[in-house]
């Protein structure tokens, strides 16, 4: 299981900066759909390590995954907006890499 390091941190932010934008939400649609107790990215990121711990990166990309299944089935989804939505989400790109990545 990879280590939970200050490198890891700053490498999920950034993924999650381009996820939120690449998906038209924001920090705060974030806090609400993993029940963080503030928007800013330290509060999420403390709800997203928990996950972590639990279940290693597999649970968190899971979670990422049904974080991004709610949006797509929300009534102020990308398509009711008029824009295209990805059926497969780059979420379930990362989790299949991560399941290819992983020695069990």
């Amino acid at each position: 299981m990879a280590a939970w390091t200050p490198d890891f941190e700053n490498e999920l932010t950034q993924v999650l900066k381009d996820w939120l934008k690449q998906q038209g939400k924001t920090q705060a649609d974030l806090r609400r759909s993993l029940r963080a107790v503030s928007t800013r990215m330290p509060s999420l990121l403390e709800v997203l390590e928990h996950e972590h711990k639990q279940g290693g990166l597999a649970a968190l990309a899971a979670r990422l995954c049904r974080v991004e299944a709610e949006w797509s089935q929300s009534p102020m989804d990308d398509a009711a907006k008029g824009e295209a939505v990805d059926p497969f989400g780059q979420l379930d790109l990362l989790l299949k890499e991560i399941r290819q990545d992983s020695p069990n």
